[in-house]
């Protein structure tokens, strides 16, 4: 009888808090502003906002088993599938000083799919409130480099980022801490300016963990949209990544000419070990946006990244672990760039996309170099140009529609599979869902 009486009791309580959810539910408002997910609760002086999106999407690629950044490869077998390419909720806690001035701000966003479960954000925030100038944030965030590593997934326009994007900032997130200089005084000069720097494990949240004491030291300098007159705005900024990896072993492989022929080569002095390989990223971004009469806006981005890489010889991705045995690191000068042009057509509602975008993982080997005979190239070494056509229709204010053609061509190279032009375009059919 006293258990019959403890559950009765425990599915009552259980019943009062869904009733209580669901009143909380009942008070959530719809904003443009603050991302479709407002949920205030009871604090005077405390907010909660949750806010989700979901990206069910139907692709068809050019041949089966391509390796993409269109989404992720496809299987063997695999030319067109049904994907649930990102369901995130993301949980924004803030509290306001007695003078209504923010003070901390604290942040998780999830990623659950039928491929996973990911913690994408946790982190928090410190806000300094005599000049309303500075901020501190540390925890698991977004590197702050450049413009498209920071522009969330649920806004951009394109499917996916560039090419170059996915490999030098895989995942978009690391571990560490940020200073970040933006003045939230209207009349301060300094207003239109942002400034961030902030130290890094620099392998990302896809490896297990932090594998050596070398850290990334990443700035940012950026205007904010400033208007040159109603119709025409200027964003524009610049980024620099300054890190390295210890090498674990003796080998250390990189690009040169010898006898004529240019091919990898190792340098293998025992005092290697335990030196560093650098990374070392250049870049800078613009955005300008024109609008007409009617509303209707036309926007131009671009962006151009060149540096140092550390990777592989089968990737030119940040390693995640230490490699061992006579493997060592390869170390290639890389550049890369995107371009966007953005139309409203008829209204709002409706927006072409044009993207191009190249990531040459070495700028040192050309096209037929590529698996020359005692080179020792890759195809981690192949430069490749990307063109994408899309059509977005914003249905309503939590439902878009996007329609995406990315044409791929690659260098053609004396890799076997690689001696010819890929078939490895993606068409790309996706609904988001975000409140």
């Amino acid at each position: 009888m006293l258990r019959k009486k403890l559950l009765l009791v425990a599915v009552m309580f259980l019943f009062c808090h869904l009733l209580q959810a669901q009143y909380l539910m009942d008070m959530v408002d719809t904003s443009k502003e603050t991302g479709r997910g407002l949920l205030n609760l009871y604090k005077k002086f405390d907010h909660l906002k949750i806010g989700a999106y979901i990206q069910p999407q139907f692709q068809v690629a050019g041949s089966k088993g391509i390796k993409t950044f269109e989404g992720g490869d496809f299987s063997s077998k695999v030319s067109n599938r049904f994907m649930l390419r990102r369901s995130r909720m993301r949980i924004d806690y803030a509290h306001f000083s007695e003078g209504k001035k923010p003070s901390v701000q604290i942040v998780f966003q999830f990623d659950a799919n039928e491929r996973s479960f990911t913690v994408r954000d946790v982190w928090g925030r410190i806000f300094e409130n005599n000049l309303k100038l500075f901020s501190f944030t540390t925890g698991m965030f977004a590197r702050p480099f450049g413009f498209e590593t920071n522009l969330s997934s649920s806004d951009r326009e394109s499917p996916e980022r560039g090419r170059m994007n996915q490999i030098l900032m895989k995942s978009e997130r690391d571990l560490g801490a940020m200073l970040t200089l933006d003045s939230r005084r209207k009349d301060n000069l300094l207003k239109y300016l942002k400034a961030d720097i902030g130290v890094f494990n620099g392998q990302g949240i896809n490896a297990a963990g932090d594998f050596d004491n070398s850290k990334d030291i990443i700035g940012n300098i950026s205007l904010k949209p400033y208007h040159l007159s109603k119709q025409i705005s200027v964003a524009a900024g610049a980024s620099v990544l300054y890190g390295s990896l210890v090498q674990n072993t003796k080998y250390v492989y990189s690009t040169n000419t010898v006898s004529g022929i240019k091919k990898v080569v190792v340098d293998s002095a025992t005092d290697n070990i335990d030196n560093t390989s650098p990374r070392h990223y250049y870049g800078a971004n613009t955005q300008l946006k024109f609008k007409n009469k009617k509303g209707l806006v036309t926007e131009l981005r671009a962006e151009f990244i060149v540096g140092t890489q550390t990777g592989t010889a089968a990737s030119s991705e940040t390693p995640t672990a230490l490699v061992t045995g006579a493997d060592g690191f390869h170390i290639r000068n890389f550049n890369g760039a995107y371009f966007y042009l953005l139309q409203h057509i008829f209204n709002t509602k409706h927006q072409l996309l044009v993207k191009y975008d190249w990531y040459d993982p070495n700028t040192k080997v050309k096209g037929n170099e590529i698996g020359a005979a005692g080179s020792n190239f890759t195809a981690a070494n192949i430069k490749y140009h990307t063109i994408g056509f899309g059509y977005i229709n914003y249905l309503t204010e939590n439902v878009k529609i996007v329609l995406y053609y990315a044409r791929v061509a690659n260098e053609k190279t004396q890799l076997t599979g690689n001696t010819t032009d890929i078939k490895d375009d993606v068409f790309t059919c996706r609904v988001q869902f975000r409140f």
